[in-house]
């Protein structure tokens, strides 16, 4: 029977409290919803769903359906039962095999079989199952790192087929107790027989040259190797006492070349290494990892000093920004010249500067501007005006919930890549600051598990009272690659750099969980609030002036004050304790902000513990004497009128707003906009000005930006689970037709041509006509939509076609499987 039609009538027999755990554990099933049982089926067997399955399993889990994988065959119908991958999986037993087993039954990845044909009548009343068909092109073909048989590889390596009786002969006249062959095959079986037990194996090592057993561990978890010249060096049978192991193992079979470069671990090879197991080490229980502690009040400190640094940090970026937008490159992104720059003006490193920005784009914080190409803090920003608690939990949020990952900045663009490690890219080429290159799609889900791992490791390690465990990224990755070993390569390439962002965020203190980090990981964020609010001291409200012209901070500031004492004094140092140096630019600079020498010595008597030294006073009222006997400003255009009551009301007109107007002069006015921009705004408030425009002037009509939220952002954790409404219909469309109830054993209509059904069984049909050489009879429509009934071999399933060999014909051709109306398969095998 089809597997799939086989996997249908176990769906269609379940209860509904058993589909639902289905729907929950794997939402893509019924998203979008399926019309019947069998397109239920058909879905869970593809190869995306199947894939996205196997990604929520753990290690154990993983173990016990790759050992079923590699002990079943689903084309001849030859099942396993937990008893029979006990003897494969060291450390196990039948009990707990069993439950791993009915666990994946539930996640539609095994379906209930018959016994093999011939078992014993103990075993045939054993539970026995199969894996769903599309399991194999998932796990690829190394599963649980062990390469593949000696027939496999006669068949799909000819120059290993061509060697490979020559060397069976060359090992038996040697004296090797080998049976010689006179085919491929023959000889296949052979070296398959050779060294099928542990016990053949280690006599046949017991001659090999030193180092052999070193080499052959580095295949412990993976079967294919690189060892450069391979097909040469496999050519001769070496028997010299200085042959290395490498020569040797190839010379015997051992190791088979896969090209110049590449040789691969026979199974027979890889499982007798590993004592006769497919799996060498099997356990229910993680890992426990060792962990060193620290002081709960060191945990605290850190965390609260983190948070109150970064928010000080973020407010001088928004500052600096605000001062001189930050230009992106042609490429997009921030340059390092322009992070550089952005770096100094905050007195920290670059990849710091880097991880701020990014964090403020995260939160809009800052935005892209598409008319300077620039990256401009928004007009309005609510975040400026919140208390430093809810500050925090902002940037908290947007970080959770974003999809791009920080830490990447910097790195080189291949290597913050998975799977393109190794691979040149241009030569130079790093992942500047707000780029496209730091998008992560996984992130969030990566960032929520690390934070449940975490919190798991930390309820785990059970410290005692007043001390925390540190946890690093060794531990957190040991863990989840033991919770989802297919996820492992996300996790590494991202894991370190989320615990340095959480460190920035105060979610790890000392680099141990804080309580915040719970709160969050437990998703209460209203929690985490209240003990941040408790814990984080209030922003000052004072500096000390001294008399060598400086401001010191006694703290962290309130970034109102932090902010306006920027627009009067240089900032120096690091930390809360920053100082702030006046000197005659500096003031300068305030002045040319509209300021003046009594409202900045108003300024610094109000929020100054000190009396304002002398030396100080002098400085800021010099400079204000000599300030502004000339003034430079601005302007693309001017309104002249004689009428001054016609320019108050012009002044004071909302309409006008936008020309940002000021009056020099009793009857002239200034703005910003060109002169037939600001022409046209007057002729829609019912005026008449004449447009005096010099011949050579460029008029341009600068195009308005359209405004962006700047609300608070909101987490939302990602859905794991369909919601309960999507379930309840799913359920009543399936069970609609009562002959579908469990139990009712009628039998499910025929697949219509192309629903998703039909294609799955197409496909599956062809898959396995592939692996039997079995021919199959295909109803194809052409290109006028004339159906025609054609028997052929299907030889290869690619992109969405199908390569067929025509026996009658004698030629190879390449259909399109939309084309294929259906596949039937024939009892005849080609030969």
């Amino acid at each position: 029977m089809s597997l799939i039609r086989a996997l249908s009538k176990e769906l269609q027999a379940r209860s509904d409290e058993s589909l639902r755990a289905l729907f929950s554990a794997r939402p893509d099933l019924i998203s979008p919803g399926v019309p019947d049982f069998a397109a239920l089926a058909a879905r869970a067997s593809g190869r995306v769903s199947v894939q996205r399955a196997l990604e929520r399993l753990n290690r154990p889990q993983m173990q016990v359906l790759e050992t079923l994988h590699l002990c079943t065959n689903s084309d001849t119908g030859h099942s396993a039962s937990a008893a029979m991958l006990k003897k494969l999986i060291s450390g196990s037993s039948a009990a707990a095999i069993d439950r791993l087993l009915h666990s994946l039954q539930e996640l539609a990845l095994v379906h209930r079989a018959d016994p093999p044909h011939g078992a014993a009548p103990a075993a045939a009343r054993q539970r026995h199952y199969l894996p769903v068909g599309s399991l194999k092109d998932v796990i690829g073909i190394y599963p649980a790192g062990l390469g593949r048989s000696y027939t496999e590889l006669v068949r799909l390596q000819p120059a290993f087929a061509q060697r490979v009786v020559q060397l069976v002969g060359e090992l038996h006249r040697g004296g090797a107790p080998i049976s010689p062959a006179t085919t491929p095959m023959e000889a296949a079986l052979s070296l398959q027989h050779w060294t099928a037990t542990p016990e053949s194996l280690q006599q046949i090592l017991a001659t090999a040259p030193d180092r052999t057993g070193a080499l052959l561990a580095r295949f412990g978890n993976w079967a294919m190797g690189a060892v450069p010249q391979a097909q040469r060096r496999a050519s001769v049978l070496h028997e010299s006492s200085d042959v290395g192991p490498v020569d040797w193992l190839l010379a015997r079979g051992l190791l088979v070349p896969l090209d110049a470069a590449h040789v691969e671990l026979p199974h027979s090879v890889g499982v007798s290494l590993r004592g006769g197991f497919v799996i060498e080490s099997f356990s229910l229980v993680p890992p426990l990892p060792h962990l060193g502690h620290t002081s709960a009040g060191l945990r605290r400190n850190a965390a609260l000093g983190a948070i109150a640094e970064t928010l000080r940090l973020v407010g001088e970026v928004l500052y600096a920004v605000r001062e001189q937008p930050l230009a992106t490159l042609r490429s997009g992104g921030v340059g390092v010249r322009e992070m550089k720059r952005l770096a100094d003006s905050l007195r920290i490193d670059v990849h710091e500067a880097g991880l701020l920005a990014e964090f403020c784009a995260m939160g809009g914080l800052l935005r892209l501007d598409v008319d300077s190409s620039a990256w401009v803090q928004p007009p309005q920003l609510e975040w400026l005006a919140l208390p430093r608690q809810e500050q925090w939990l902002w940037l908290v949020n947007a970080w959770l919930a974003s999809e791009r990952a920080p830490s990447l900045v910097g790195q080189p663009v291949n290597a913050a890549v998975p799977g393109l490690a190794g691979h040149r890219g241009a030569a130079g080429t790093t992942i500047n600051a707000l780029s496209a290159e730091a998008q992560r799609p996984d992130a969030p889900v990566v960032r929520k598990r690390v934070l449940e791992i975490l919190h798991e490791l930390t309820l785990e390690a059970a410290a005692p009272d007043g001390q925390a465990p540190v946890l690093n990224a060794a531990a957190v990755l040991e863990r989840a690659e033991w919770t989802q070993p297919r996820m492992a390569r996300r996790f590494s390439s991202l894991i370190r750099g989320i615990l340095t962002e959480a460190e920035m965020l105060g979610l790890i203190g000392s680099g141990a969980l804080s309580q915040l980090g719970a709160a969050i990981a437990a998703e209460q964020p209203d929690e985490a609030l209240g003990i941040l609010g408790e814990h984080l001291p209030a922003a000052l409200q004072h500096v000390l002036l001294q008399a060598d012209l400086t401001a010191v901070a006694p703290g962290y500031l309130d970034p109102e004050l932090s902010e306006r004492l920027l627009t009067m004094a240089a900032a120096e140092g690091q930390g809360p304790a920053t100082i702030y140096r006046f000197s005659v630019a500096s003031v300068r600079r305030a002045l040319d902000a509209g300021q003046d020498a009594v409202a900045i010595l108003d300024f610094l008597r109000q929020h100054s513990a000190t009396a304002v030294p002398q030396p100080l006073q002098y400085l800021i009222e010099d400079t204000a004497a000599r300030h502004s006997r000339l003034r430079v400003g601005a302007a693309a255009s001017f309104i002249q009128c004689e009428d001054e009551t016609a320019l108050i009301e012009l002044l004071n007109a909302p309409a006008a707003a936008g020309l940002g107007l000021v009056r020099i002069a009793p009857t002239v006015v200034v703005s910003h906009s060109a002169p037939r921009e600001t022409a046209q705004i007057l002729r829609g408030l019912g005026l008449a000005p004449v447009l005096e425009e010099a011949a050579s002037a460029v008029v341009r009509l600068r195009r308005s930006t359209p405004g962006t939220g700047n609300g608070r952002p909101v987490y939302t954790a990602p859905r794991t689970a369909p919601p309960e409404a999507d379930i309840d219909a799913q359920l009543a469309v399936l069970r609609s037709d009562g002959s579908r109830a469990p139990g009712s054993g009628t039998h499910s209509p025929a697949a219509a041509p192309g629903s998703e059904e039909a294609t799955q069984l197409g496909l599956e049909t062809l898959l396995k006509a592939i692996r039997l050489r079995q021919r199959v009879v295909m109803n194809v429509v052409d290109s006028m939509g004339n159906a025609s009934r054609e028997t052929v071999v299907p030889v290869a399933v690619n992109g969405g076609r199908v390569r067929v060999f025509d026996p009658d014909k004698e030629i190879e051709r390449v259909l399109s499987i939309h084309r294929i109306i259906d596949v039937e398969a024939t009892e005849e095998l080609f030969q």
